[in-house]
This record gives C-alpha cells, sequence and structure tokens, in this order.
C-alpha cells in the first residue's frame, strides 16, 4: 500500500511567473517560437519546455498532470476534458478492430454504454464478468484480450476489485489492468497494488466542489506519450481537451484533498453503521458485512477510510423518490448525479446513472429499483445528519419511531 500519496502532494512546489505562491496560468490556445526548427521538433515531439498547442499540452494542463502522477505514484498523467474523455482514450488506444476487453459487470453507466453499444462499431467486443471472480475474468480473456476494466469500488454497487489479483491475472497473460479509482482516491493505490494505468473522474472527490468535469489517465511516460502523439494518439485525435483554467482550479482543490478524503469516510461510515442498526439493507465496504470488507481492509490507506458512497434499499422507487425530496427540503442534501461535494448528493442509479443498463441488466446484477447511491458531503456534526435523516424515513414509514441514544 502507497501510505506516502499525501505527502508527495504536499511537497509539490510550483512558483507563479511573477513569484505567485499558485502557478501562473496558461490563458493560450497556441504558442508561439523563435525558430521555425523549434516548432518543427516540438511538433514531433522531440522538445521539453516547449508547447505548441493546447490540445496538445500546456503549462497548466502538465502542472495538474504531475500532481496526478504523484497522487496515483505513476511515471507521469494527462489530463482530459471528461472521465470518459479518459476512458475511451485509454480503451481506443488499446484496443482496435478485432480485439476484445474484459470488464466488471457493474461500473458507471456511461462506461457501460460506450462498451456494450459502442465499440462494436469498430468490431471491438467486451465481455461483462463479475470482477469479483477471478475464475470468471480468466475464463473470459482470449487471445484476442488486450486489457482488463474494473472500478476499485464500482458503481454503483460497490463491488470491491481484488486488484492485487486482477494485476496477477493481466500480467499472466501479457496485457494491462486499467482500474478507474474515482470513488478511492488515496484511499486506494491501485499502481502500488499491480495495475498498469488508473483513471479518475476529476468532477468528482479529486475536484470536490462540482463546478467542472474532467478526467484523468495516470501510467508509465510511454503510454502517456503514445496517446498525446499527434498521428496515432487517442487522447490528441478524439479532442478531449481540459481548459488551462479548469486545470488550474482542479490542483488549488487537490491540495485538501486529503482532509475531505478523511470526512468523507468517516461521515459515511457512522452512518451506514446506524441505518445498519435501525435494520435498513445497508451497503458500504466498512461494514463487517459487506462481503469485500476484509479485502479492501487490506487493500486501503487505514487513515482514509473506506470512501465516501454508500447505498441503502428503502424497497421500492416510490419510497425511495419520496426519501430523496423529503431530505432535499429539509436541506440535507441535493437530489444529484455525481459525487464528491461537500454537500451530500443521492440519486436513484436505476434511473439516473445506470440508466444505460437495461432493466433485466439491472435485476441480474442486484441493482434493485428502491436503492438509493448516497455521496456523504463533509457534514461537521453527522449525528445531528443522522437524525434528521432518520426522522425523514420515519415520515415516509420506511423506519418506525423509535428513542435514538446513538
Amino acid at each position: 500500500m502507497d501510505r506516502k500519496a499525501a505527502d508527495r502532494l504536499q511537497y509539490l512546489q510550483y512558483f507563479g511567473e511573477f513569484g505567485g505562491v499558485n502557478p501562473s496560468i496558461s490563458d493560450s490556445s497556441t504558442y508561439t517560437f523563435l525558430s521555425a526548427k523549434t516548432m518543427f521538433d516540438t511538433f514531433e515531439g522531440n522538445t521539453e519546455g516547449c508547447y505548441l498547442y493546447s490540445r496538445h499540452s500546456s503549462p497548466s494542463n502538465l502542472y495538474l498532470g504531475e500532481a496526478l502522477a504523484a497522487l496515483e505514484g505513476t511515471e507521469t498523467a494527462n489530463v482530459t476534458g471528461s472521465g470518459m474523455g479518459a476512458i475511451t482514450a485509454t480503451i481506443l488506444q488499446l484496443c482496435g478492430a478485432g480485439d476484445e476487453l474484459v470488464s466488471s459487470r457493474t461500473i458507471y453507466g456511461g462506461t457501460y454504454a460506450f462498451m456494450k453499444n459502442f465499440l462494436c462499431r469498430f468490431n471491438i467486443n467486451t465481455s461483462f464478468v463479475d470482477i469479483t471472480d477471478i475464475e470468471a475474468v480468466e475464463r473470459s480473456i482470449t487471445p484476442k484480450t488486450k486489457m482488463i476494466f474494473c472500478e476499485a469500488v464500482s458503481n454503483p454497487l460497490l463491488e470491491v476489485a481484488d486488484i492485487k489479483a486482477l494485476a496477477k491475472l493481466a500480467k499472466s497473460h501479457g496485457i494491462p489492468l486499467v482500474v478507474d479509482n474515482t470513488f478511492t482516491p488515496l484511499s486506494i493505490h491501485p499502481i502500488a497494488l499491480g495495475a498498469d494505468i488508473v483513471i479518475h473522474s476529476l468532477t468528482k472527490f479529486i475536484n470536490g466542489s462540482s463546478d467542472c468535469v474532467a478526467g484523468v489517465v495516470c501510467g508509465s511516460t510511454d503510454f502517456c506519450l503514445s496517446l498525446k502523439d499527434v498521428n496515432d494518439g487517442a487522447g490528441m485525435l478524439l479532442g478531449s481537451t481540459l481548459d488551462s483554467l479548469r486545470a488550474s482550479s482542479i490542483l488549488k482543490n487537490m491540495r485538501t484533498l486529503h482532509v475531505r478524503i478523511k470526512k468523507h469516510s468517516e461521515n459515511a461510515q457512522y452512518l451506514a453503521e446506524n441505518f445498519e442498526k435501525d435494520g435498513l439493507r445497508v451497503v458500504y465496504p466498512g461494514l463487517s458485512s459487506h462481503p469485500g470488507h476484509e479485502l479492501m481492509k487490506s487493500m486501503i490507506v487505514e487513515e482514509f477510510g473506506f470512501g465516501g458512497i454508500m447505498t441503502l434499499d428503502v424497497g421500492s422507487l416510490d419510497k425511495a423518490n419520496a426519501l430523496m425530496e423529503m431530505m432535499q427540503e429539509k436541506n440535507l442534501g441535493y437530489l444529484a448525479v455525481s459525487l464528491g461535494f461537500y454537500k451530500t448528493l443521492f440519486s436513484a442509479p436505476g434511473s439516473s446513472t445506470s440508466s444505460e443498463i437495461s432493466e433485466e441488466e439491472q435485476e441480474e446484477m442486484g441493482l434493485s429499483e428502491g436503492l438509493i447511491r448516497f455521496s456523504i458531503g463533509l457534514d461537521n456534526d453527522i449525528k445531528r445528519t443522522y437524525q434528521q435523516m432518520r426522522e425523514c424515513m420515519v415520515a415516509l414509514n420506511i423506519l418506525e419511531e423509535t428513542v435514538s441514544v446513538r
């Protein structure tokens, strides 16, 4: 386990153009050269410290990329205009016509839709498997398989991937393991566990203020350079470019990531434990009842906990909708997709973030209609929050009224 990521982020120090404590923002789409030869060399990728065009790279994006590489312990990182931009570029860089990939069946709906409905246009096939069943993963690998993809903790069912076992399997077949670590930055370090490439939607916990969309691919220098190649780099040619202003704001927000993740996890752990005591079906990896609890416990950096995402099943979609609406009215959070905000966000994934998955497949996965996904916020008094959430549940006959002394 990598316990030094927060320290690496702390030690990063950049000076602005005029000595500012924040690096200057490069507010240009194109860059000038003093000689034509330097322009040519830069276009060919043969120069360092020179910039050609912001779709290729910019100082602001490179600053952020260095911080994200420090976070995940990789040689380098490429930032993108969205998490999906990072995922799609990575897949299309690794896979071509006739190739296959193996993916967890429980993943973000957009990723699932891209793999199931879009890649087939390029004759790229995806095998969706129970990622917690290593034997099932191995059975799905063929000579045409070019990568294994999973989320460290899956969206929205919170299944925990055995990254070390998956990495060993991937290496035995000579293919890369790609891990989406959006749910567990700082808590889990896939590279230290053997993964080859780590992806994040920066939109979520890493940025933490729900004011922008961005992504990143963390990996080797060779792979990240291949993504930016002007002739055949998927990152370069698909054009998922992050704006320099946004790159700068995300870099600033990363400085509080270690503080925020601790609080997200602490609050989620408290709510999960207490709602489980109330008799609700709670899914949270920090609970001993979670089937992946011991595995995740063996992978995490303990001080950052089990993450800020939990799910509750309240029995039906009608009850789920009524509860979310009431909690929003009581200022307990927002009925909204996404995660990592300072306020709690809640949604019914079957009709929102996983709506791309058919009802039959949702049922097979165990994604019930009454399931609510919570991204737990940074509430200072989580006991008060619990009592208020519980009052909403009592009012809707989800829980019985009892005197709580917790």
